[in-house]
C-alpha cells in the first residue's frame, strides 16, 4: 500500500471513531496490567465479566496480594487457562510490590520481565495507560495487516515492524485501536464485511464480499 493511501486508510478510521479506546475495562494502570494479562487467548466481553467484581476489591498489587491465589480464582474460574494465570498475576503483584513500589513501570523492559506479560501485553499497557506509540499485534491486526496490504508480514513480530515503519505521525498512538476494532467489528476473519468499510477502495484483498449475505 503506498504512503498516500495508508494515510487515508488512518484517516477515515480516525474520522469515524476520534478517541479510539481499549474494550477492556479497568480503573488503572495496575487493572490495565492484570487485564490485559488475562485477555491472552480469551475475549475482551469475557475479562470484563470477570473482573468487575475483582476490580472493586482489588486496585493494587497489594490488594491482590491480600486477596491471594486461590481467592483470585475464584472471580477468574470463568477464564481459559485460569490457573496459570492466577499463577502469573499473583507473582506479578509479588514483583510489582518487591522492586517497584507497587507501581507498573512505563518500561517494555521491566513490563516483560513479569510473569505472564509478553510484548504484545506491554505494548497494549504502554500505550493504553502511557500513551506510547506501540503497535500491540493481536490476531486481528495480523489479518488486517497482511489482508488490506497495509503491513504484511509472516509473524506478529514482522507486522509490529511494518507498523512502526509505515503509520504515520498523526496516527501512532491510535493505530493500536482503530486496527484491532477494526478487525474485531468489520475486516473479521471469516466473512469480512467489505460492503459496509470505510477502507474498501484502498484495501488489496482481493476476495472482497462487497454484499450483505442474505439469511
Amino acid at each position: 500500500m503506498k504512503s498516500a493511501d495508508i494515510f487515508e486508510f488512518y484517516r477515515r478510521l480516525a474520522e469515524a471513531n476520534p478517541d479510539p479506546q481499549t474494550e477492556l475495562e479497568f480503573g488503572n494502570t495496575y487493572q490495565l496490567l492484570v487485564a490485559v494479562t488475562l485477555s491472552a487467548q480469551a475475549t475482551d466481553v469475557g475479562v470484563n465479566k470477570a473482573t468487575r467484581a475483582l476490580f472493586e476489591i482489588v486496585k493494587t498489587p497489594q490488594d491482590m496480594l491480600n486477596l491471594g491465589e486461590e481467592g483470585l480464582k475464584d472471580h477468574i474460574k470463568t477464564i481459559g487457562l485460569f490457573n496459570s494465570k492466577a499463577k502469573n498475576v499473583m507473582a506479578m503483584a509479588e514483583i510489582l510490590v518487591r522492586e517497584h513500589g507497587g507501581e507498573v513501570p512505563p518500561d517494555r523492559d521491566a513490563l516483560v520481565k513479569l510473569p505472564g506479560v509478553g510484548r504484545k501485553t506491554a505494548n497494549v499497557v504502554l500505550n493504553c495507560a502511557f500513551g506510547a506509540e506501540t503497535f500491540a499485534v493481536d490476531t486481528h491486526i495480523f489479518r488486517v495487516g497482511n489482508r488490506t496490504g497495509l503491513a504484511k508480514g509472516k509473524n506478529v513480530d514482522a507486522v509490529e515492524r511494518s507498523l512502526e515503519k509505515k503509520t504515520p505521525k498523526p496516527f501512532r498512538v491510535g493505530a493500536h485501536h482503530w486496527l484491532i476494532l477494526h478487525g474485531r467489528y468489520i475486516c473479521k476473519a471469516r466473512t469480512p464485511e467489505c460492503w459496509r468499510c470505510p477502507v474498501v477502495d484502498l484495501c488489496k484483498f482481493k476476495d472482497k464480499v462487497l454484499e450483505k449475505k442474505k439469511k
